[in-house]
C-alpha cells in the first residue's frame, strides 16, 4: 500500500508554497501585471497559475518544516526576493510619474489633477498620460513576458534553499532609486528646454512692452509650446521606455541575487 509520511506531505507543499510566496510578493507591488486596478482574486489566480507552471521545473526544496524557525526565515527570504523584482520595476513608473509632474509644473498644469483610484491620490494629468503610454508600450513589446521570464530565471539564479541572507540586494535597489531623478529629468528635458526659451522670449516681450499683460499672454504660450514639443517628442518615448525597462529587469535580477550570500 502506498502511503505518504508527514515529511513527504511537507515536501510536496513546500515545492509549491515557497514559489507562490515569491510570486505573490512580486505581484504585490508590480505596477504592470499586479496593478491595483485588477481585482485581488485575479492577481492571486495569476500567482497560482504561475506557481503551478514554474514549480515542476524547480529542484526539490530543502527539507524544512514549514512551521519552524528555519521555515520562517526561508519564507521571509522569498518575500524579500519577490519584492526586489517588483520594486525595481516600480521605479520605471515612478520615473515617468516624476517626469510628468515636472513637465506639468513647467507648463503651468501642476493644478490639473484628478483622483487616481489605483494610487489612491491626486495625480497630475501629464503623469497619468505618461504612465498609461508606458503600460501600453510595454504590453505591445511583450514587456509582461520579459518580467515573467526574469521571475522564472530568478528561481534558477536564486533557488529556494537555506542560504545566508545578504544586504547587497538592498544596496542595489537604493542605487537604482536614483534613476527616478536622473532618467525623469532626461525625459522632461525637451519640454523644459522649450519652455525655458519661451519664458525668455516672454520676458523680452514684457521688457519691450511693459503694458503687455504677462499672465494673459504667457500662460497660453507656455501651454501651447509644451504640448507642441510633447507631440513631436512622444515618438521617441517607446524606444526610451524599452531600454529603461531592460535596465530595470537587469537591476531586479541583480538585486534578487544580492538578497542571498554568494
Amino acid at each position: 500500500m502506498f502511503t505518504l509520511s508527514s515529511a513527504d506531505w511537507n515536501q510536496m507543499v513546500a515545492l509549491f508554497f515557497y514559489p507562490l510566496v515569491r510570486i505573490l510578493a512580486w505581484l504585490a507591488i508590480d505596477p504592470l501585471l499586479g496593478n491595483r486596478a485588477a481585482p485581488n482574486a485575479v492577481r492571486v489566480g495569476l500567482a497560482v497559475v504561475l506557481a503551478l507552471v514554474i514549480a515542476p521545473t524547480l529542484p526539490p526544496p530543502p527539507r524544512v518544516d514549514l512551521v519552524s524557525g528555519a521555515g520562517l526565515l526561508l519564507l521571509l527570504q522569498q518575500i524579500a526576493i519577490g519584492l526586489a523584482l517588483g520594486f525595481a520595476i516600480r521605479i520605471v513608473f515612478a520615473t515617468l510619474e516624476f517626469a510628468g509632474q515636472f513637465m506639468g509644473l513647467q507648463m503651468g498644469l501642476s493644478m490639473a489633477t484628478f483622483y487616481d483610484p489605483v494610487n489612491g491620490a491626486q495625480t497630475p494629468v501629464l503623469a497619468q498620460f505618461l504612465t498609461i503610454t508606458a503600460i501600453l508600450t510595454l504590453f505591445a513589446m511583450n514587456g509582461h513576458h520579459q518580467v515573467i521570464m526574469a521571475l522564472w530565471q530568478s528561481f534558477h539564479d536564486v533557488p529556494v534553499a537555506l542560504t545566508a541572507s545578504s544586504g547587497q540586494g538592498f544596496l542595489t535597489l537604493a542605487s537604482w532609486g536614483a534613476a527616478i531623478f536622473k532618467t525623469g529629468l532626461h525625459i522632461a528635458l525637451p519640454i523644459t528646454a522649450a519652455l525655458l526659451s519661451a519664458n525668455l522670449a516672454i520676458g523680452m516681450m514684457t521688457r519691450a512692452a511693459p503694458q503687455l499683460n504677462i499672465f494673459a499672454v504667457g500662460f497660453p504660450i507656455t501651454i501651447s509650446a509644451g504640448f507642441l514639443v510633447l507631440y513631436f517628442s512622444i515618438v521617441y518615448l517607446p524606444a526610451y521606455i524599452e531600454r529603461f525597462w531592460g535596465q530595470a529587469l537587469e537591476v531586479g535580477s541583480a538585486a534578487m541575487r544580492g538578497m542571498v550570500a554568494p
